[in-house]
């Protein structure tokens, strides 16, 4: 639906209520990987009985619309105009004012809000989908006080159809429209597909003639020990070999950030603010050690390690005959098991006696985390030279892997490429080769709690967060978050809150850095069930208490009561964007 329908309409006039017609989404993925929490644990929040906003004549209550005299009506539409525009003034002073601050640097002065946009918000033939739907959004995005939105710019849609060959238009008309609105930008550089992941929508392939390359020499492609080939993103093994027309991989990445350098110079900077940098699968820095396509993987399997194309084992070969071990070089541990094993299912994993901590793991574990950070500082070394003077921040996100993280090994975050096991910290490495190239450590699963997760499978999320905000800490690197699955209770919003204001509290209290917050928070994401009614109301009171940081003076019920006035104000664009996005 392309507008507000008329019963719509008499709402948004008259004051009414409009029943949504949507239904939050029963969770699918999502139910894998949390669970509900129990009622006696739901954040608990007293509203205030608060005065409704004053009526003007027009939000009377009419039975019909055209019971208003033509010449009135016309009148009082004019007046709810001119007091939304007041509102919404204001609301921009208010807010513009916060984030002037939160640009400064000031600290414990609260985390900045960006919203995901759609993965099809570009459609394949370069166009905006659903325009009056984004037009819509955004202004209600504006209204609630977020600073701006995040939208992934894929290489397989503007490089799709020839090497150098760059269509922008989609683009283009997506940023302006951000612009228009006064949202800021965060740009993911995405050179991996879409489609076969959580949360994934649709599908969109590397560029085509990148596919034909893969097609001739399957080795570009990740592969796992039964020669199972990956199509998600290229094998890094071939970062500076020219297997792409002539081109290596690196290359290709960096002609990609250039070209879109030039074609946006005049919102770089000032609309686009970050620049964030796709490393591998889902646009994260890892390996693609845990597909769901095809029903490859299952939460909370292990995964499996990506290191058998013939590129990966070339390097490995190199390796052990430089440690003096050439007989290690043959290819990686044929008895970690299978994608969906769990950690004491296979011998090198198992807590006693497992591959994984004898002198042969310890070699191979480096060898294979340390091609991952290489692949980072890479392209984060072409990125920054490219994107040098420009003003805008530069970012990498680092996947949230939390389950099997109170065993001994971690395997699945060893398989994913982070060397990080009971004994030794994964993080740190990762942390520093950001901070060497003066990049923002993005980190996922923020909004997760430990006691929602499968405790069989010895989840620890909040754990998980804690050890990177120290990493970050000792790296001395900006960390920024996003949650891994859509949440819309306060219950999700308050883990949030808490994780964004870093205070780890205990014996950190006070060091160096306790008084930062987040740079900056992305929420997943911009969908019909944000604009629902109870949903978009909590969504809003959640971006104030993040402005106000930590350090905020505000009680809960002042900001509140502040949310209820912009909720209202934003009702008709959010009626509108719930409609349109849904169709």
């Amino acid at each position: 639906m392309a507008s507000l329908s008329i019963t719509q309409q008499i709402g948004s006039l008259s004051g009414s209520r409009i029943q949504s017609e949507f239904r939050s989404s029963s969770g699918e993925t999502a139910a894998a990987v949390w669970k509900t929490q129990p009622l006696n644990l739901q954040c608990s929040i007293k509203k205030q009985n608060l005065e409704s906003p004053p009526v003007s004549p027009c939000r009377s209550q009419s039975p019909v619309f055209g019971a208003i005299r033509p010449d009135l009506s016309v009148a009082c539409q004019a007046l709810v105009a001119e007091s939304t525009e007041a509102v919404e003034k204001e609301m921009r002073e208010y807010f513009e004012g916060g984030a002037a601050q939160v640009r400064k640097g000031v600290k414990g002065n609260g985390v900045p809000v960006f919203v995901m946009m759609p993965l099809d918000s570009v459609t394949m033939s370069n166009g905006v989908n659903r325009k009056k739907a984004m037009n819509a959004s955004m202004q209600a995005l504006k209204c609630a006080g977020v600073e701006g939105i995040m939208m992934d710019v894929w290489w397989g849609l503007v490089e799709r159809d020839a090497p150098g060959s760059y269509n922008w238009g989609g683009y283009c008309e997506l940023i302006e429209m951000a612009r228009k609105h006064g949202l800021k930008v965060q740009a993911v550089m995405s050179f991996h597909q879409c489609g076969g992941n959580v949360g994934d929508c649709c599908t969109i392939p590397l560029p085509k003639w990148v596919v034909e390359e893969m097609n001739q020499d399957q080795d570009l492609m990740y592969t796992d020990q039964w020669g199972k080939r990956n199509y998600e993103y290229i094998s890094l093994g071939c970062d500076t070999l020219p297997v792409l027309k002539g081109r290596t991989p690196i290359q290709c990445y960096s002609d990609f950030m250039r070209a879109f350098r030039n074609n946006f110079k005049h919102l770089i900077g000032d609309t686009i603010v970050e620049i964030q940098v796709g490393m591998g699968p889902c646009g994260e820095l890892r390996y693609p050690s845990y597909p769901e396509s095809n029903g490859t993987w299952r939460f909370p399997g292990i995964g499996a390690f990506q290191c058998f194309d013939k590129y990966m084992r070339s390097s490995l070969r190199a390796a052990a005959e430089a440690f003096g071990k050439p007989e290690w070089g043959n290819g990686g541990p044929t008895d970690a098991g299978h994608y969906n094993n769990w950690p004491e299912d296979t011998p090198f994993f198992r807590k006693e006696g497992g591959g994984w901590n004898s002198s042969y793991g310890e070699f191979f574990l480096s060898w294979y985390s340390e091609m991952l950070l290489n692949h980072g500082e890479r392209i984060l070394s072409s990125a920054q030279s490219i994107f040098k003077g420009t003003g805008v921040k530069i970012s990498v996100k680092v996947a949230g892997i939390h389950w099997h993280y109170g065993t001994r090994s971690h395997a699945p975050e060893l398989t994913a490429g982070y060397y990080n096991t009971r004994f030794r910290d994964g993080y740190i490495p990762i942390a520093r080769m950001l901070a060497r190239n003066g990049a923002i450590l993005n980190f996922t699963c923020i909004e997760m709690r430990d006691h929602e997760q499968p405790q069989d499978a010895l989840c620890a999320p909040e754990k998980l967060v804690r050890q990177v905000v120290l990493a970050s800490r000792e790296a001395n690197v900006p960390l920024a978050g996003e949650n891994a699955l859509p949440r819309y209770d306060e219950y999700a919003h308050e883990q949030i809150l808490h994780s964004s204001s870093l205070n780890l509290g205990g014996d950190n209290e006070g060091k160096k850095g306790d008084e930062q917050e987040m740079c900056a928070f992305t929420y997943l994401r911009m969908n019909p069930q944000l604009f629902q009614d109870d949903n978009w109301r909590k969504f809003v009171g959640f971006v104030k208490r993040m402005r106000e940081g930590k350090n905020g003076n505000k009680c809960w019920e002042q900001v509140e009561r502040e949310a209820e006035h912009f909720v209202y104000v934003s009702q008709p664009l959010v009626q509108e964007a719930a409609v349109a996005l849904s169709h």
